[in-house]
Order: structure tokens, then C-alpha cells, then sequence
């Protein structure tokens, strides 16, 4: 274990993966997503693409737990549970792609989906039907296969919910439900499949403490009534983010 943690912290480039670690935390204590659209392009900058998403999940783990039992009284988890359902189908799927992408090809579909994904966003597509079990299974389906090929399976989710007639604390208790289940589930899988390596697994349990720290601070500024302040944040820090790992910069 020493030697796995002495090659952890002798990473080149370990304090992106922090930067990463502490944006990401804060922008999704404040607003339910945001920790992959942001925490990818910076951590995808310096380790290889399944690598990143370990470290990713295991991190994550940690960081939104404090905000859990809100997000439960806040949230709607019947409809976590229909978009779930839709993510374990596509979720291997996606793993499978994953694996077999270059490094380069990864990031650039990361950071470009991350700079779509707030473009998107502030379109303000809106949707009047009703949250039905088809839409919601889909919009997982989606989430799955997305979260499995990128690391992102967040922007469906976030996409539905924000084009729909939801108040803001709903939208962040929703997406953060369903993302720790989603974590859960990417974790589990990946265990089944025996790509867990010691190192990354090392790491994101080191950038637990930055990212929890980064959450408490998000969730204790966030107040429903300035959303919009929080939505234009979260979109300004994720592009930063998405341009920052375009690999015509290295």
C-alpha cells in the first residue's frame, strides 16, 4: 500500500486532478451536477481515460454524501429509479466503446460534450409533457451509454429536467440522487469486469477530502432563489474546464 500511495502522489500533473477535485465539488454542492463535465477534462489531461473514470467514481462516493439526505427530502426517487433502470441496460455498452478509444479521442469527445452540454442548457429548450416511465427510462438509457463512452451521464439527465417546468431544489435533488446511484452502479460494474487498478483507486480516495470540501462550500451558498446565479457559474466553470483539456493545447 505505501508504494501504491507513493506512486499516487508522484503523478506529473496530480494538482489538475485536485483543481479538478475542488471545482467540481463546488459546483455540484450548489447545483446537483456539474462533477464530471468538469472533474474529466481537467483529470483526462493527465491519466488515461479509464483511469480517470475511477478515480471519478470512487471520489464521488464521498464528496455529495453530506447533501444525500436532502436531495432525498427534496428529490423524487421514484423517478431516480425509472432513470436508472435505462442506464444499467446502455451502461456496458458504453464501457465497451471506452476501452477501446485512444486517450486523444476520449478528451476530445469529453471536452466537447462538455461545452455543449451548458450551450444546450441556456438554449432554455423547454418540455410541458409529463415526467412519464418511457421518457424517463430513455433519458437514462442515454445517460448510460454517454456515462460509459465519456464519463458524462449527466447531460441527459440535467437536459430533461432543466427544459421542464421543475423548480430548482427538485432539479438538484434528482440529479444528484440519481448521479451517486449511477457512481454506484459504474463502480460495481467495473469491479465485475476486473478494471479497478490499485493507483487510480488510491487516487480517488485522496480527492474524496478535496471534493467533500468543495460540496459543503457549494451547498452552503446555494439558495433556490438565485439559480440563475448558480446556472451561469456552473456553465462558465465547465467550458473553462472543457477548453482547458482539448488536446490541441499540449
Amino acid at each position: 500500500m505505501p508504494d501504491i500511495l507513493s506512486q499516487a502522489l508522484a503523478l506529473e500533473g496530480l494538482w489538475l486532478i485536485v483543481l479538478g477535485a475542488v471545482l467540481s465539488g463546488i459546483v455540484r454542492g450548489f447545483s446537483g451536477f456539474g462533477t464530471a463535465l468538469i472533474f474529466i477534462p481537467l483529470a483526462g489531461q493527465v491519466v488515461p481515460p479509464i483511469w480517470v473514470i475511477t478515480i471519478l467514481v470512487v471520489m464521488d462516493m464521498f464528496g455529495p454524501a453530506p447533501n444525500l439526505p436532502r436531495a432525498w427530502r427534496d428529490g423524487a426517487p421514484a423517478q431516480v429509479g425509472w432513470l436508472l433502470l435505462g442506464a444499467v441496460v446502455c451502461l456496458p455498452l458504453g464501457l465497451a466503446i471506452l476501452v477501446r478509444v485512444s486517450p486523444e479521442a476520449f478528451r476530445y469527445a469529453v471536452s466537447l460534450l462538455a461545452i455543449a452540454a451548458p450551450i444546450l442548457l441556456s438554449l432554455g429548450l423547454r418540455y410541458h409533457g409529463p415526467m412519464s416511465r418511457p421518457l424517463l427510462t430513455g433519458t437514462g438509457g442515454a445517460s448510460g451509454f454517454l456515462g460509459g463512452v465519456a464519463g458524462l451521464p449527466g447531460p441527459p439527465v440535467i437536459l430533461l429536467y432543466m427544459a421542464g417546468p421543475n423548480p430548482p431544489a427538485l432539479i438538484r435533488a434528482n440529479t444528484m440522487l440519481y448521479l451517486y446511484a449511477y457512481d454506484l452502479m459504474l463502480l460495481g460494474l467495473l469491479g465485475l469486469q476486473g478494471r479497478l487498478e490499485a493507483v487510480p483507486v488510491v487516487l480517488g480516495l485522496l480527492m474524496a477530502l478535496p471534493n467533500i470540501a468543495g460540496n459543503i462550500l457549494g451547498a452552503r451558498v446555494f439558495h433556490p432563489d438565485r439559480a440563475r446565479v448558480y446556472r451561469g457559474a456552473a456553465y462558465a466553470i465547465t467550458i473553462a474546464a472543457a477548453i482547458s483539456g482539448l488536446p490541441l493545447w499540449d
